[in-house]
């Protein structure tokens, strides 16, 4: 039985189609490209101690990213990997929640304006934003943060690259605290309940989650790889601790789910929160949904709580 939309969210949502935004699927990649970065880029949001851009070395070309430092001494830090289907995002997309997760956590926060398909396909993201956990790693202490102390996260996508990220991390490094994985992408469009029973659902469409997956693979041999599709991975033992955000009304969700199940079988330190009235994309809500700003309150805690765990540097 489905549950029924949070009131606020419905109203969100309501509001988005009367200003005639389509389906991702059904526009140019540029142009859904502006849409998204003009839907979610909302203003200056949440003062910081500082915010600040650079660039760092890729493999094929400098990679930007944006760092942003609460007012707190030697801060764990977390590499945000924002959404959009590999193939929109920008840093000013994904402003607002990386100013309120540096804010409510006390992390010092590094955005990843990682490349994006279908010109740069998998795993040209992953690439970049496993060589910005190890920048973090070499560096963010000359940014007066504690770079013992490391985490990863991402929304959808960025979901995805996060726990990517964390798998060849386990292999490669560096060490990380801990893993966050907001209502992320684990795998490839199947017959799963939430993808039947939400294909239609605004913000996200079975569609697009179609259309998204053929520009990030360039060979359908890669949906077998367990770094594009990280459900495939045969042993998550020994990755990062685990939280994992899913939303009810959400074609993800199953996705989300699934990967809780692996990563508990596996003997991974796991918390999974799941918020059965709200959909897809709701921790860039938490100015209009109640709900949603209790889940980043409630996420910024396990953040907390994984990386203050970690030894600090003497």
């Amino acid at each position: 039985m489905s549950q029924r939309m949070n009131p606020q969210m419905a109203t969100v949502i309501e509001e988005l189609e009367d200003n005639g935004i389509p389906d991702w699927h059904s526009m140019s990649i540029p142009c859904a490209r502006r849409i998204e970065d003009e839907v979610f880029s909302r203003g200056a949001g949440i003062d910081l101690d500082l915010v600040r851009d650079f660039e760092i070395e890729g493999d094929e070309a400098a990679i930007p990213i944006r760092v942003y430092r609460p007012e707190a001494e030697h801060p764990p830090v977390l590499v945000f990997c924002h959404g959009g289907g590999w193939t929109l995002g920008t840093l000013d997309s994904a402003d607002n929640i990386c100013r309120e997760l540096a804010s409510r956590t006390g992390c010092l926060v590094i955005s990843v304006d990682y490349r994006l398909a279908p010109e740069h396909p998998f795993p040209a993201a992953l690439n970049d934003v496993s060589t910005a956990l190890q920048w973090a790693a070499e560096y963010a202490d000359k940014l007066g943060a504690d770079s013992s102390s490391i985490g990863v996260a991402g929304t959808s996508a960025g979901g995805n690259l996060a726990a990517a990220a964390a798998l060849r991390a386990r292999e490669t490094g560096p060490s990380l605290s801990g893993q966050f994985l907001l209502y992320p992408i684990t795998g490839t469009v199947r017959e799963t309940e939430s993808y039947v029973q939400h294909s239609d659902q605004p913000l996200l469409t079975r569609r697009d989650m179609e259309w998204f997956w053929d520009q990030y693979l360039d060979d359908p041999v890669h949906k077998r790889n367990p770094l594009a599709a990280v459900r495939r991975a045969s042993d998550l033992s020994g990755v990062a601790p685990a939280v994992v955000l899913t939303a009810g009304l959400d074609v993800l969700r199953d996705d989300g789910v699934e990967y809780v199940d692996q990563l508990e079988a596996n003997g991974v330190p796991t918390t999974h929160d799941h918020y059965p009235s709200l959909a897809h994309g709701f921790l860039s809500l938490t100015d209009e949904v109640d709900t949603a700003d209790e889940a980043m309150s409630r996420l910024a805690d396990h953040i907390q709580s994984r990386l203050s765990a970690s030894p600090q540097k003497e």
